[in-house]
């Protein structure tokens, strides 16, 4: 069995452990991949909280880029030697997997969230005492050197760009552009409001500089992080510690409000005000998670007045294998600059990252592995 290190997590709201891990040999359709880079996302640290019910103690971590060191007996899509990155995973056998809408796998919470073990029960990891450990967190668990994940969940990149920006792509840059270009698509002289400029948000900023949207505004409650989204192309930014986003909205469309809005922070607050910053007919996207459970009041007469449509979008509505390759070349011509987003840490230090990324001084924090 292959061993490798890996970053642990032993109990909701205990720091991450250091541990020799060991993997399961790669099955016909699997993929065992050595870490290169791997991003912090806020659904890890969701679970690393208590928030999100993956069984723990367990091994996170869903944003990697890697080469591949070993491929199953039935895999033909990648070949020892490749790098690719690393996404959600989906059975590949339901109705919906089948008719290319792989976000929508019946699967999907067993195979990415809540089971810690392949659909037929078996484990993927195990501590060094030989008992299992949870793993299989969106099919890969890449808080460590080495992961094991399907040839469904993994695409070959170019080899030839940085890793620490590839990593973000299996789920935030997708989640973010994908909410903009495969669902919302603002049409010519639409206004886009996305709410939350962390890396989902400002991913949408960037995809949305590629639409016909005519403004694009940022809502935070964070200077640093508004400024960098008006560098990044918003045309304009609402601090929503210092004013109302549904007036600053009013405001700068004439009252007529947002065709589109896009939700990422995963705060209800937040959400209600997308919501009621919609013109009449407007469509607001939810793709920020709060806790498991959390509800949100709707104003059932203002839903049969102004007819908003709300849509929740998983992992920006992606076919990776299509979706995934498109923005990296986006990014290599210059036209998705993600480098922006990025800040490197250590594999070693993620903990600080952790912290880094909690306090909104780093928007999305990637782990180096050597």
């Amino acid at each position: 069995m292959p061993t490798a290190t890996a970053a642990v997590a032993r109990a909701a709201g205990r720091p991450f452990t250091f541990e020799e891990v060991r993997l399961a040999e790669p099955r016909p359709h699997e993929v065992l991949l050595r870490v290169r880079a791997v991003g912090i996302c806020h659904t890890d640290l969701s679970v690393r909280a208590g928030h999100t019910p993956f069984p723990l103690p367990g091994v996170l971590g869903h944003e990697a880029v890697g080469t591949v060191v070993g491929v199953g007996s039935a895999v033909a899509a990648t070949t020892p030697g490749d790098t690719v990155v690393a996404t959600f995973a989906s059975c590949g056998d339901c109705p919906p997997c089948r008719e290319g809408r792989p976000v929508q796998c019946a699967h999907w919470p067993a195979l990415n969230l809540f089971g810690g073990r392949r659909l037929d029960g078996s484990p993927t990891l195990f501590g060094s005492d030989g008992e299992p450990l949870n793993g299989h967190f969106f099919g890969q668990s890449s808080f460590a050197t080495l992961a094991l994940a399907s040839d469904r969940n993994v695409v070959p990149v170019p080899s030839d760009l940085p890793v620490q920006a590839l990593a973000g792509f299996g789920c935030g840059v997708q989640t973010g552009a994908g909410a903009v270009l495969n669902v919302l698509r603002p049409e010519p002289g639409h206004t886009l409001a996305v709410f939350g400029a962390g890396a989902v948000g400002l991913s949408a900023v960037l995809a949305a500089r590629l639409t016909a949207a005519t403004r694009i505004i940022a809502v935070d409650l964070h200077p640093g992080r508004l400024d960098l989204a008006r560098r990044l192309g918003a045309t304009a930014v609402v601090n929503a510690g210092e004013s109302d986003p549904v007036a600053a909205l009013a405001e700068l469309t004439g009252g007529r409000g947002a065709e589109r809005t896009l939700e990422t922070s995963g705060d209800v607050r937040a959400l209600r005000q997308a919501v009621a910053g919609l013109a009449v007919g407007g469509m607001c996207g939810v793709v920020g998670a709060p806790p498991a459970g959390t509800e949100v009041g709707i104003d059932v007469p203002q839903l049969l007045d102004r007819g908003p449509r709300i849509v929740g979008i998983n992992q920006g509505a992606s076919l990776p294998q299509r979706f995934i390759p498109a923005l990296v070349e986006l990014y290599r011509t210059g036209r998705l600059p993600v480098d922006a987003l990025v800040h490197t840490f250590p594999f070693e230090q993620i903990e600080r990252a952790a912290l880094e990324a909690r306090s909104g001084r780093v928007v999305k924090p990637v782990l180096l592995i050597d």
